[in-house]
């Protein structure tokens, strides 16, 4: 085997091995049956929609065949730690091919649960599929630096807020009651400004304790 030929060979093996990761559906077979289930987009992330899959398919003489109508006795739910959800399955154009959208909020494993019957034929099964990741897998370019950046930018501004309430108040208290320059409408106006600039400061506050979080 020369050169060409092996580099040739070596990438086919790296394609298909790296196709055959790629899709991680999991086959399951209960008597005539092959259940087969997965995410629809792979890797799933947190916070996107997605959907999990079924294909049910029927061995027969003459080879396989989609089973229509296969939720008809069959309850499909998935379970994360101890929480459990129904799932609400709908229907593809192809024969024996199913889904049912979900939005997975947590990293980890989910395993759907399938109970129930298909054309008479009990089933009972768990099956693991592929681990939720988190967005910054596929993130580009990284966010951590950024939302660091927004929280010193808040603070910032906290402390300037500060400093002119302060000066308001300093303003304020310096101001004459007895004389006739006083302008009892001036006075209210600056205190009314103080707590707005107060307020924004305090939501300020709050932004900035959520995204260190």
């Amino acid at each position: 085997m020369n050169n060409i030929s092996s580099f040739v060979l070596i990438i086919s093996l790296l394609l298909v091995s790296g196709l055959s990761s790629a899709y991680a559906h999991t086959n399951v077979t209960v008597e005539n049956l092959v259940i087969e289930v997965g995410w629809q987009e792979e890797p799933p992330l947190v916070g996107f929609i997605n959907a999990i899959t079924f294909e049910i398919n029927e061995n027969t003489s003459d080879g396989q065949s989609g089973v229509k109508n296969a939720f008809k006795n069959l309850i499909a739910t998935v379970k994360s730690g101890g929480l459990e959800k129904t799932l609400d399955i709908d229907s593809d154009s192809q024969a024996g091919h199913y889904h049912s959208k979900i939005i997975p909020t947590r990293t980890g494993s989910l395993v759907v649960v399938l109970k129930g019957d298909i054309n008479g034929i009990p089933i009972d099964s768990e099956i693991t599929v592929e681990d939720v990741e988190d967005k910054s897998l596929l993130a580009f370019p990284d966010t951590t630096g950024s939302s660091d950046q927004d929280v010193v930018a808040l603070k910032n501004a906290m402390s300037g807020l500060q400093k002119e309430i302060t000066l308001l108040k300093s303003r304020i208290s310096g101001l004459d009651t007895t004389s006739g320059n006083f302008s009892a409408e001036t006075a209210y106006n600056f205190g009314v400004f103080g707590l707005s600039l107060g307020a924004a400061g305090v939501i300020l506050a709050i932004v900035a304790m959520i995204k260190r979080k």
